[in-house]
């Protein structure tokens, strides 16, 4: 779920800037171009790249981004996926399947952190249903606090809903993941 808005803002964002799918501007105002470093950077022969870390423990969602209308606009190293996924388990996302891919997501936020002129904060697209979101991301959001303890976090968290839930569980993963936003 996290992935998919993700997907959709960078869309959208892609869109206001002026930007084709595969990152080329062809936009028509020079306010465009102004604020493009803000969230993006300046690849080889004048296209942009989002400065956009994209993580899932399983590839499936990974796979679907890559083949979306803006699938082509990411770095393919900042696609960092695991194989096994936390099966909508707040603690393996957490503490086992997570806490395996966490460093390697780290190598590349750290990377992107270094490429930005002045590094304002973070955005965190997650879902608080399922594993991965609740609980690699609350995993990820303290680690990247740790690192960065003076950028501000701004987390969009996808609440579960007892009307459109899918497993039984989400409301104990939302429950666990509360407590760490907070904190972070």
């Amino acid at each position: 779920c996290g992935n998919q808005i993700g997907a959709a803002f960078w869309q959208q964002i892609s869109s206001e800037h002026g930007l084709d799918s595969n990152g080329v501007y062809n936009g028509t105002s020079d306010f465009q171009l102004e604020r493009m470093s803000v969230y993006f950077n300046e690849a080889s022969g004048n296209k942009y790249v989002p400065r956009a870390v994209l993580v899932d423990l399983e590839p499936g969602t990974m796979d679907a981004v890559r083949a979306g209308p803006f699938g082509q606009l990411f770095r393919p190293d900042n696609f960092v996926f695991g194989q096994s996924g936390a099966g909508n388990n707040w603690a393996k996302g957490h503490y086992t399947e997570g806490a395996e891919l966490v460093d390697q997501v780290l190598d590349v936020v750290r990377r992107e952190a270094e490429g930005c002129d002045c590094l304002q904060g973070f955005q965190i697209t997650h879902s608080l249903g399922g594993g991965t979101g609740a609980g690699m991301g609350t995993l990820l959001i303290s680690k990247i606090r740790e690192e960065f303890p003076d950028r501000m976090m701004a987390t969009f968290s996808v609440v579960p809903s007892p009307k459109v839930s899918d497993t039984v569980v989400e409301p104990y993963n939302a429950t666990l993941s509360v407590h760490q936003l907070v904190e972070n």
